[in-house]
């Protein structure tokens, strides 16, 4: 077991939850994970992601939490997500975020990441993040998925889609990755196999300034042996076209302002593949520009005792502290 620092007292346990890393690439860079969706089990996925990238790759990683005034993970209070000054000192911050409503004392530290121009990677429901009402006075409402002062907020505006819908059918289409063939030489697909999740296909389109890195095929079942699903849809946009033809982007990149990476994957069931790990791995050492340390065999193995919850709201284990992803393991 490598080190871990657990910003913790007798007395008031504290939200922050720090893997040192080990030896790899990523010695020297930290990164900061947010956990905060109801639904997808941000809570599970995002500590074993820090955990595959302390152990196997160096990076100092801290994972925040949504949470309760009881000190528990609550991923259903959208509007507490305690240490988030971490990101000042971060090199990469990766989300996984649905619908939070952050007070501006802490959105702050992510706005001021955001716009220090560092790179973010951001999974499934962080292209829709952040949630103000209309009458909200929060200094920094325009970053949310609503928004017209700019117009679909950070989802749109910096990760390059916002909520649209589920193209596959929810819960009985799973996704299967396929790699766009023009890219094959890109750092962030170098040995990228089999990427299979249970998460359903999103519709998205991402800008035309978008790198698209990997297809999602929706597939027929839950499994990675059922095929490809068949039949039409209508789009947002009042269209129709077939399932699969043309499937929709479920990972690309954006370099604008900051080096970004998007995937509308991202369930903690789908890190249970392989090649989605090995694809976050990836994107991780891009995003902090260490992409000719990308190496095709990296170790991506899950870290100790993974058992992921299945996606589904009211789901998560509930009077858990970050301190127990610490433990056993």
């Amino acid at each position: 077991m490598w080190p871990i620092l657990l910003a913790m007292t007798m007395s008031q346990p504290q939200p922050l939850l720090t893997f040192e890393g080990r030896e790899g690439p990523g010695k020297g860079k930290h990164v900061v994970l947010l956990a905060g969706d109801e639904e997808y089990r941000s809570e599970e996925a995002m500590p074993q992601l820090a955990r595959i990238l302390a152990e196997g790759h160096g990076f100092r990683c801290t994972v925040l939490f949504s949470m309760n005034d009881q000190g528990e993970i609550d991923p259903e209070r959208s509007d507490h997500q305690p240490g988030l000054e971490s990101l000042k000192t971060a090199d990469l911050c990766i989300v996984m975020l649905r619908f939070r409503r952050w007070p501006e004392a802490q959105m702050r530290h992510f706005v001021e990441y955001f716009e220090s121009g560092k790179p973010i990677l951001a999974l499934r429901t962080s292209t829709h993040a952040f949630d103000y009402p209309g009458d909200s006075t929060n200094a920094y409402r325009r970053y949310g998925w609503r928004s017209s002062e700019w117009p679909g907020g950070f989802g749109k505006q910096v990760l390059g889609e916002n909520w649209v819908s589920h193209w596959g059918d929810h819960g009985k289409q799973a996704t299967r990755g396929v790699p766009e063939a023009t890219q094959a030489g890109h750092p962030i697909l170098r040995g990228v196999g089999d990427v299979f999740g249970p998460t359903d296909v999103y519709e998205a389109a991402p800008p035309s300034d978008a790198k698209v890195l990997l297809w999602g095929q929706v597939v027929a079942g839950m499994n990675p042996s059922d095929p490809p699903a068949t039949g039409r849809k209508r789009t947002a946009s009042g269209g129709e076209q077939d399932l699969n033809d043309p499937m929709m982007p479920v990972a690309w990149t954006l370099e604008r302002k900051n080096r970004v990476f998007t995937t509308t994957m991202g369930s903690a069931t789908d890190l249970l593949s392989e090649g989605f790990r090995r694809l976050l791995v990836n994107a991780t050492y891009w995003c902090v520009g260490l992409e000719s340390s990308i190496r095709a065999d990296a170790d991506v193995a899950l870290v100790g005792r993974f058992e992921a919850t299945p996606f589904g709201f009211g789901g998560f284990k509930r009077g858990m502290r970050p301190s127990d992803f610490a433990r056993g393991g």
